[in-house]
């Protein structure tokens, strides 16, 4: 495996990214971050997917926006530290991730390291959004979307995940946290019925953890919830993204 540090031209300007890479070609990944943004976390588990035969590609969804990165130990208990990763977060729209998304898969199709044209994504906490609004946006290329620790997939505003049901073809893994004020279960089982309503493929379970479980340097990691995270983000992939 190896690390390749790449710029991706997007509509609104130059995105970096890491493309990391298996020994031979293999089916892409999208790994959309959690709202503290990419660092090396990330990358190790980028990697960890990429040892499984994917070319994975690690954007960082906030290019537009210098900042400072995040002590995610502490982000949370400093109120302008929190703050400003908020304000962050909110600072991406769906469109802009959107945008975004259709840059990647235009970058990817013209790897050598990639094999094929269909992808799976996968994205934690705000990344899980990104995860399905590609899956909704992007039909014919992504086969198989996972959100781990997702919040607001089925919330009631217009850029909600739930609502763009209709268009998604992929294969869809949802695995919500327990107790998770941005993913309740109202909203688990309104998304749910979006997915049944459309026939829409789809698990949606709820781990016995906190937010944040996948994610090592998080203060809430749970090791178990983290390798059920992993055999079922295998099998997803397994199945509908053969490599």
């Amino acid at each position: 495996m190896s690390r390749i540090a790449v710029t991706i031209t997007t509509p609104d300007g130059l995105c970096t990214a890491t493309l990391h890479t298996p020994l031979s070609a293999g089916p892409a990944v999208i790994l959309y971050a959690d709202a503290a943004g990419v660092r090396e976390t990330f990358a190790e588990m980028a990697d960890r997917l990429c040892a499984l035969g994917y070319a994975v590609l690690l954007p960082d969804g906030y290019y537009r926006t210098p900042y400072a990165p995040f002590d995610v130990t502490t982000v949370f208990s400093v109120p302008s530290e929190r703050e400003r990763l908020t304000q962050l977060a909110r600072s991406v729209t769906a469109e802009m991730a959107v945008r975004d998304t259709g840059a990647y898969l235009d970058f990817l199709s013209g790897r050598s390291e990639v094999a094929g044209s269909l992808v799976g994504t996968t994205g934690y906490c705000m990344g899980g959004r990104f995860s399905l609004w590609a899956a909704a946006r992007f039909p014919s290329r992504v086969v198989a979307a996972a959100s781990f620790h997702g919040g607001n997939l089925a919330a009631d505003d217009p850029d909600s995940p739930h609502l763009l049901a209709d268009r998604i073809r992929a294969s869809v893994l949802v695995a919500a946290a327990q107790d998770d004020g941005a993913f309740p279960p109202e909203q688990f089982e309104r998304l749910r019925g979006a997915f049944v309503g459309e026939g829409v493929r789809h698990t949606l379970e709820t781990y016995p953890a906190k937010h944040g479980f996948a994610v090592p340097d998080n203060d809430t990691y749970d090791s178990a919830a983290a390798e059920r995270h992993w055999t079922a983000l295998a099998g997803l992939y397994a199945e509908n993204l053969p490599r």
